[in-house]
């Protein structure tokens, strides 16, 4: 095999439920702060599950025109967002000597669902000539690539991704191939979701998927607990800017840390529920190893997919467990849905940089509200407050629904 081209990350860009900015997203987690409460954009009285992790007091037209922002939905309302911030933090600019080497792969799990509710309502009540012309480009997932390659003249290649909650890492993952391969210097990649909606309650609540602590919101996503009942839906966007190595040395930017592997797998198993075993999960974390050419020893942190849901969180135990092995007990192991809840198809997107930011400041998010272990669930799931650490090695795992698993392997760079 050629030698791969080297993959960093040089940019960080979020919008969720912790905050607006990357740093008031590192500062909830290290404070160990919930973003969730009850929902504030619909009426819920109706509803079993009342509780989401929304975005708070954003405004679109911080980052776009505003008669541009009516016609997007809000999902590519937060990826524009979230891809300025990484853009900005990079310290790249996008000018026509480089536009054709800089790519855009942003996914998305649902897409513009809200968009999709509300011009089913004007069909469904003012008839076929009422729905507006904008409907189906304020929906379709690929938008958010597609826009963020419009605003910023990047014109390298443009796609998106779309897998479920393993969207994000997924997205990132391909990014990263495209870098290696030659194909693109620079990426801007990630995942972002907006579907904290009637619908979406609704459906994931009727799957019996969904937390109903309503009367303790901030405690609801409680991952590896023995009282865990089921996630909580979030919304925003995590936006990563990866390049290659060399790209980013002779432009002087910062570095955070290195991609170096990527892992997949399918449970072929269940459309919503994963391998009781955790064997999917365990493929894709062999996988992603496999392409980093580390050593489970080498590594220093996981950050889970850690749903809060009944089967997830067991599963994805029992696959740490089978990689890791006698060493599985001394891997710290946390779940930032415990403070986000889950962001389904940005969850990926918000994790890489949670993962990417242990590594670079030598710090643990915490998985809050584990307060009640369960005997199987025996890891060190860095329960309650953050901790000091010196990883050098993380992994991050994304698992959605269809038994479609992604993992990232980050690095600490070395030259």
């Amino acid at each position: 095999l050629a030698m791969m081209r080297r993959v960093v990350v040089t940019g960080l860009g979020t919008v969720n439920p912790l905050g607006n900015t990357v740093e008031e997203f590192w500062s909830g987690l290290m404070e160990g702060r919930s973003g969730i409460d009850l929902v504030a954009s619909f009426d819920t009285s109706c509803f079993d599950a009342k509780i989401a992790g929304e975005v708070k007091g954003f405004e679109a037209s911080d980052y776009l025109d505003r008669k541009e922002a009516r016609r997007m939905d809000r999902f590519v309302h937060f990826a524009v967002a979230a891809s300025r911030m990484a853009l900005a933090d990079a310290g790249l600019e996008i000018g026509p000597e480089i536009a054709d080497q800089v790519g855009v792969l942003i996914g998305s799990g649902i897409g513009g669902l809200k968009t999709f509710e509300d011009q089913t309502q004007v069909l469904l009540e003012r008839g076929p000539g009422r729905v507006s012309p904008s409907f189906i480009p304020m929906m379709i997932l690929n938008m958010p690539s597609g826009h963020v390659s419009i605003l910023t003249g990047a014109r390298g290649p443009n796609l998106s991704v779309a897998t479920a909650c393993a969207t994000g890492n997924h997205a990132i993952g391909e990014a990263m191939r495209i870098v290696q391969h030659g194909d693109a210097d620079v990426m801007i990649c990630g995942g972002t979701e907006a579907a904290v909606t009637r619908t979406a309650l609704a459906g994931f609540g009727n799957l019996k998927a969904l937390s109903t602590r309503n009367d303790d919101p901030q405690a609801a996503s409680r991952p590896f607990d023995r009282e865990r009942d089921g996630f909580v839906v979030g919304e925003g966007a995590g936006i990563l800017v990866i390049e290659e190595l060399e790209f980013a040395r002779a432009r002087g930017a910062k570095v955070y840390a290195e991609l170096v592997g990527y892992g997949m797998s399918g449970d072929a198993h269940h459309m919503v529920a994963p391998c009781p075993d955790g064997s999917g999960a365990a493929r894709s974390m062999r996988n992603a190893l496999r392409d980093a050419r580390v050593q489970p020893t080498d590594v220093g942190y996981i950050n889970a997919h850690g749903t809060s849901t009944h089967e997830g969180d067991l599963a994805e135990t029992r696959a740490v467990k089978a990689v890791f092995g006698e060493f599985a007990p001394r891997v710290p192991v946390s779940s930032t849905k415990s403070m986000t809840g889950h962001l389904l198809g940005a969850a990926g997107g918000i994790e890489t940089i949670a993962t990417v930011l242990a590594i670079a400041r030598h710090a643990l998010p915490p998985t809050i509200n584990l307060r009640n272990p369960d005997e199987e669930l025996d890891l060190d799931y860095v329960p309650l407050t953050s901790r000091p650490c010196d990883a050098r090695v993380a992994l991050t795992n994304s698992f959605g629904f269809g038994g479609q698993n992604a993992t990232l392997v980050v690095k600490a760079l070395e030259l």
